[in-house]
């Protein structure tokens, strides 16, 4: 149990490995208005895919333009956005490339392909397996992991992120046993019985310690040494935070399905289209442009769909997007409408059966993480929009504006 408190304590300031958000568009080179691009419906269809695709996007492998396209249990298929073809395994030297364009302050070197190690354990690698390892000769010593369907880095970790993350993460977790089936049942169990012990403990020092009279050794504690006197005043103290703190790890495992979400609302009618009615009324280029002369320049580009109409939204160095409504004149907009978003909820619920309100702060249900938190990858953009249905589970969604995505579907518990 000690152990365990004291990897909790490092994965405070030192996370699992991941690559950020920031870090993956700080390392993308800004789209050129210059390159004849295909349209987007041109790539969907190179994809060869008949299923609907959950994200659509243009950004860059190994310096070159690509639209991205992710499917259902599927790795990311990637499309040359110039020349149409579709990129069908990634070797060495382009594994290599696509380092290079990511990190260029060094020449990197090839470590090989893997299914999995120490730092590639999570479950949102699956489909991107295996993996090519590239080392980086940085002040970092960082480890690129490149997807060997498309060429797309998906992780890096650092030098401090292995050291630290053998007493922190991979003990905190038992990674060693990850692959197993029965390792969330063991975790699970594991934190229960821990939860039992701790209780036990803190119910058997409340009960030696007398609160009205004391000991023949002058003390409310029965404990004739220092150190075990102590120990038993700072189980007292501390032990209901230590319970708390092994409840929340125990929670967090969603044990026995406690916490899955009762919604039944239908919420993909939010959206109330399908990315094969995707046609853009003007070249990519000239997207482009509309962005460029507003001040942004794009790093990427995400197609969105909200209540049968598509937009376009742009992310720079920092993060910071624009939308197109790809209808209409096309101005660039700082956000999508309200109307718009009231207009895509009203397909979920009747408009009597729900209230929003803006979210300009955080507050307890909607929040940003530290960055080596285990959820500190997932970006919490400001404003939101909250809306509250009043349906059986009193379902909340919150809603990006500024792009129309769902950040979140939650119930009332």
């Amino acid at each position: 149990m000690a152990l365990w408190f004291i990897s909790g304590i490092v994965m405070l300031y030192v996370g699992y490995p991941k690559l950020s958000p920031a870090e993956h568009l700080n390392a993308l080179p800004e789209l050129s208005t210059n390159i004849p691009y295909i349209n987007v419906e041109k790539a969907l269809h190179n994809t060869g895919q008949a299923t609907e695709p959950s994200k659509i996007s243009l950004s860059s492998i190994a310096g070159e333009p690509v639209y991205l396209f992710k499917f259902a249990n599927m790795a990311t298929i990637a499309i040359n956005a110039i020349s149409g073809e579709r990129i069908n395994g990634v070797n060495q030297q382009q594994a290599l490339n696509s380092a290079r364009a990511f990190y260029d302050r060094s020449d990197p070197h090839y470590i090989g392909l893997i299914d999995s190690d120490t730092w590639t354990l999570s479950r949102g690698l699956n489909d991107e397996r295996p993996l090519h390892v590239v080392k980086i000769d940085d002040d970092q010593q960082r480890l690129l992991y490149i997807s060997s369907h498309s060429g797309l880095i998906v992780r890096d970790a650092t030098l401090m992120e292995r050291r630290w993350g053998w007493i922190g993460a991979w003990l905190h977790w038992i990674y060693p046993l990850k692959t197993m089936p029965w390792w969330a049942d063991m975790i699970i169990y594991l934190s229960l019985f821990a939860t039992v012990m701790s209780s036990l403990g803190q119910y058997l020092g409340i009960k030696r310690w007398r609160f009205s009279a004391t000991y023949r050794n002058g003390s409310h504690s029965p404990y004739q040494t220092v150190f075990a006197r102590w120990h038993h005043i700072g189980g007292l103290l501390f032990g209901f935070v230590l319970i708390a703190w092994i409840v929340s790890g125990l929670l967090s495992m969603e044990p026995w399905h406690l916490l899955a979400n009762q919604s039944q609302l239908p919420v993909k009618k939010f959206e109330n289209t399908s990315f094969s009615q995707l046609k853009s009324p003007w070249p990519l280029t000239e997207l482009l442009t509309k962005f460029n002369q507003a001040g942004l320049q794009p790093k990427e580009l995400t197609w969105h769909k909200i209540n049968g109409q598509f937009w376009l939204t742009r992310y720079n160095a920092t993060g910071q997007s624009r939308v197109i409504p790809l209808f209409g004149a096309g101005e660039v907009k700082s956000q999508i409408p309200i109307e718009n978003v009231l207009k895509g909820l009203e397909n979920i619920a009747p408009v009597q059966t729900f209230d929003h309100e803006w979210v300009h702060n955080y507050d307890f249900y909607y929040y940003a993480r530290q960055q080596q938190s285990m959820y500190g990858g997932r970006t919490k953009p400001l404003p939101i929009l909250r809306v509250k249905f009043s349906d059986p589970a009193q379902t909340w969604l919150h809603i990006d504006p500024a792009s129309g995505e769902m950040l979140a579907n939650i119930d009332h518990r």
